[in-house]
């Protein structure tokens, strides 16, 4: 089971953004490459902050991670769902703990900033997919075409001459304190080492071009209108060495014609006449994955809801599934044939049709309860 992200970094769930951010750099120092040389957990806990960071520092993510946990992520959705490798950690991050290694001098790491090479990353595609209800209850595969740019065929690269293959220029500025020597991504091939050396003819100015891909998604159960999933590695390549970047899948559920969605549980209104409330009956209803047949007793209350556990929508938090509630309504007719009208003028005032709550008819409150219970 993967590790809670505060536990990763030892705060609580209440901790503040500036905890958050003093946690994580306490453990990026103390698991930073530079200084545990060749140490593979010492890596693995480095990457394991990083990814707990960028998700509880970030308020959307933090808040769906702490609604639906690890799964909220699953597929995608931040680098929670792929992992981040060093040159996410060290570009996104590396303010936060550079200066305790010579200002983002990471030479114990592949020489970064110190003379190697960074890494840059292609653009994120986003696309949109809309689910039904059956497809969000239960999860589904989904297959879709993407438009995304890849290194052409033939194409090659050669070493910047700006910054001779680092991805950086150095500048030297005079201050009041002295000389000042800065680093700044070099403009010539944008940090990342190499030039354009063969551009095949259908290649753009950086040697991609664009092609179509079928990429497949693996959608959990449980998921939500409007969150984002991450199908890493889809997005735009990058010249060079670069690494490609991500295809974001951002979520839209349909509506159901009788179903209505609320949480994990699902409500559906059940209709029956009055002969069919006194005398008892039994009706086929919609629920996810087809219909399902339920028996109504005789003498069953307008308001009556039933509960039938485990079929309504999986946990996105693999906890089981919730409840479809189903709500009784007795439909009283409008028009009455005059037969119809002398039966119900004879039954005023009958005992058997007065109002006799029991105290195992709940009151409407109660049943409010009962449904978010």
């Amino acid at each position: 089971m993967k590790e809670d992200y505060y536990d990763i970094l030892g705060v609580n769930k209440n901790a503040t953004a500036a905890e958050i951010k003093k946690a994580y750099r306490k453990k990026a120092l103390e698991y930073h490459p530079d200084k545990n040389p060749g140490d593979s957990q010492a890596e693995e806990m480095f990457k394991k902050s990083a990814e707990a960071y960028e998700v509880l520092s970030n308020p959307d993510k933090k808040a769906r991670y702490d609604q639906f946990g690890h799964a909220a992520f699953e597929g995608g959705g931040g680098f929670g769902g792929g992992g981040m490798n060093m040159e996410d950690i060290f570009s996104q991050f590396g303010d936060i703990f550079g200066s305790a290694f010579g200002g983002g001098n990471f030479s114990g790491f592949g020489g970064f900033g110190g003379g190697g090479q960074r890494r840059v990353k292609g653009s994120n595609l986003r696309i949109r997919v809309k689910l039904n209800l059956e497809e969000v209850a239960h999860g589904v595969e989904k297959k879709v075409k993407v438009r995304r740019k890849v290194q052409a065929k033939g194409v090659t690269y050669k070493t910047c001459g700006t910054c001779n293959g680092r991805g950086q220029v150095a500048k030297i500025t005079n201050t009041i304190l002295g000389r000042m020597q800065t680093a700044t991504t070099c403009t010539t091939c944008g940090g990342s080492g190499q030039i354009l050396d063969k551009r095949p003819s259908d290649a753009d100015s950086q040697g991609l071009k664009v092609t179509e891909e079928t990429v497949s998604i693996q959608i959990p159960a449980g998921v939500e209108e409007g969150m984002q999933l991450k199908v890493t590695g889809k997005g735009n390549e990058a010249p060079g060495n670069g690494i490609p970047g991500d295809l974001l899948v951002a979520i839209e559920t349909e509506d159901h014609n009788t179903l209505k969605r609320e949480g994990d549980n699902l409500h559906y209104d059940l209709y029956i006449s009055i002969s069919e409330a006194v005398l008892g009956t039994s009706k086929e209803i919609d629920a996810v994955g087809g219909k399902v047949r339920i028996k109504l007793e005789p003498g069953i209350q307008s308001g009556k809801i039933l509960r039938l556990r485990g079929k309504g929508i999986s946990s996105i938090n693999g906890y089981g599934s919730g409840d479809l509630l189903v709500h009784v309504n007795v439909w009283t007719p409008k028009e009455l044939t005059k037969e119809q009208k002398e039966f119900f003028e004879r039954m005023q005032g009958n005992d058997n049709f007065e109002p006799k709550p029991e105290k195992s008819d709940k009151s409407f409150f109660e049943k409010v309860k009962d449904m978010f219970s």
